[in-house]
């Protein structure tokens, strides 16, 4: 999610208008409102000072507006609090290990993020069981989603192996 649509979510989480959130931060009340708009449709790009102005106005962290850094472990949880967001993953406890879910109740999302992650898990357990190599299971998760498309190909046709 982009930097804007970070900043419009938090907004309309907090009950602000886009007016309001621009005059908090400084900018005249006559372009207050165009100005947010600007920055939430990606038209324009807010820079360092203003997404901590913006932070501030919105109660959050800077990076829970900036597009996370996986890089860093403060990056990668606000990635995960995204996706939580996004598509209504939940963090959550089975059989005494921590995972993340994805939430039934959130129909089309989790029909979708299902058929997304099956793949995945299905690739991840050939590797686990050796029927692929870690170098085919990187291959197929790096060129994903060609790799499945291929895959779904083959299938198609007959030919498992893939």
């Amino acid at each position: 999610m982009a930097i804007g649509e970070r900043i419009r979510f938090i907004r309309n989480l907090r009950g602000m208008t886009q007016k309001f959130l621009g005059l908090q931060v400084g900018f005249s009340e006559r372009t207050a409102d165009i100005r947010m708009a600007q920055y939430e449709s990606g038209s324009r790009t807010p820079k360092a000072d203003l997404v901590e102005l913006l932070a501030d106005a919105l109660d959050v962290s800077t990076e829970a507006l900036n597009v996370p850094n996986i890089d860093s472990y403060t990056g990668l949880m606000h990635t995960l609090f995204a996706l939580e967001d996004l598509y209504g993953f939940k963090i959550d406890r089975l059989d005494d290990e921590i995972c993340i879910r994805i939430n039934r109740q959130n129909g089309s999302t989790f029909a979708k993020m299902t058929g997304l992650l099956e793949p995945w898990e299905e690739m991840a357990q050939k590797y686990r069981n050796g029927e692929i190599s870690r170098e085919e299971y990187d291959q197929w998760r790096y060129r994903y989603p060609r790799s499945e498309a291929e895959r779904n190909e083959a299938a198609r046709k007959g030919d498992n192996n893939l």
